[in-house]
């Protein structure tokens, strides 16, 4: 029996992955939308796997990704989404993830990826293989500039952009506003951009913003 944690902001898909998970022996060990509270319940109840979305409301599962890798963490992470960017995939699996699966998927691929991570081994489905490759296929001079950022500047840029304050940041990451000012500085600069509404746009061309979060970086900042 396979100890199981579920990260996504929709009710409704929680109750169907418990439903779908409990039905083929795995246990649900807890849930949350909020990927701060998510953090503490790993810490506290050490599942076995963590099944966890990237778009989180106005939060990225990439922040979480960041704070499993930096506090070494042994819970196996699935990623498990809508997002088909093959930049997504990459930087998943580079951030630490053991597998990625698109939620269109069969549920018989979710249950093979959680089979395959508690091997210690990576999964990705054929689907999201082809999606990982073409990061490799790619032309050179298609890099993507956040490929210079640290995990931690990473999962700064996208609390940034998604207008979060950087006592905000602070408090979350636990970290003084001046720390989080200075990441801030160090990965505009790095990025060749002045000031948040440039950060905004980079993140978008980057697709570091899913089409709804920037229709609400255009209401906060005019046309993007």
């Amino acid at each position: 029996m396979t100890r199981v944690y579920l990260v996504d902001d929709h009710s409704l898909m929680r109750e169907g992955l418990r439903a779908l998970l409990e039905a083929r022996g795995h246990r649900v060990v807890g849930e949350s939308a909020d990927p701060t509270q998510a953090l503490a319940d790993l810490m506290r109840l050490h599942p076995d796997v963590l099944l966890l979305d990237l778009h989180l409301g106005g939060r990225s599962g990439f922040e979480l990704l960041a704070e499993l890798q930096r506090r070494r963490l042994s819970t196996r992470c699935i990623v498990l989404t809508m997002s088909a960017q093959p930049r997504h995939v990459a930087e998943a699996m580079r951030m630490g993830a053991c597998a990625y699966v698109l939620k269109g998927s069969a549920g018989s691929d979710l249950m093979d990826a959680i089979h395959v991570v508690m091997q210690g081994k990576k999964h990705l489905g054929a689907e999201v293989a082809d999606l990982a490759l073409q990061i490799f296929t790619q032309p050179e001079g298609n890099d993507d500039p956040l490929s210079t950022l640290s995990p931690r500047e990473r999962q700064i840029i996208t609390m940034v952009v998604n207008g979060q304050s950087s006592a905000q940041i602070g408090l979350e990451l636990h970290l003084s506003p001046k720390t989080v000012a200075t990441y801030r500085s160090r990965l505009m600069a790095k990025l060749g951009v002045d000031d948040v509404p440039g950060l905004v746009r980079l993140a978008i061309r980057c697709k570091l913003i899913d089409s709804d979060d920037q229709r609400e970086m255009n209401n906060r900042f005019g046309d993007l």
